[in-house]
């Protein structure tokens, strides 16, 4: 280590944190997929028809597909967070920035 040079050492933790929003709109696709497939399997009523009930039904199972991709992306925070590393991190200012 050279006197010349300034330097500060600091404990960091470091984790891999992951993106809550792409954990919300997988799950809300993968509800708004569900939910064709369910009420695919079902005759639509002729009076009503399939647009209609599809739509219906995507009330819920779109908000249902978001609700379980936030629990899966709080599991997936809680999991970095038990897998954070405490490291040693050191900076050194090398030289001064030009005041112009």
């Amino acid at each position: 280590m050279n006197d010349e040079h300034p330097t500060t050492r600091r404990e960091v933790t470091i984790r891999r944190a992951p993106r809550l929003p792409v954990f919300l709109i997988i799950g809300g696709a993968v509800g708004a997929i569900v939910t064709l497939i369910v009420t695919s399997l079902y005759p639509a009523d002729p009076h009503i028809g399939f647009a209609a009930t599809l739509g219906y039904f995507l009330l819920y199972g779109v908000p249902i597909g978001v609700a379980l991709g936030a629990i899966a992306g709080i599991v997936a925070d809680r999991v970095s967070t038990a897998r954070a590393k405490t490291v040693t991190v050191e900076r050194e200012v090398v030289g001064e920035e030009d005041p112009r």
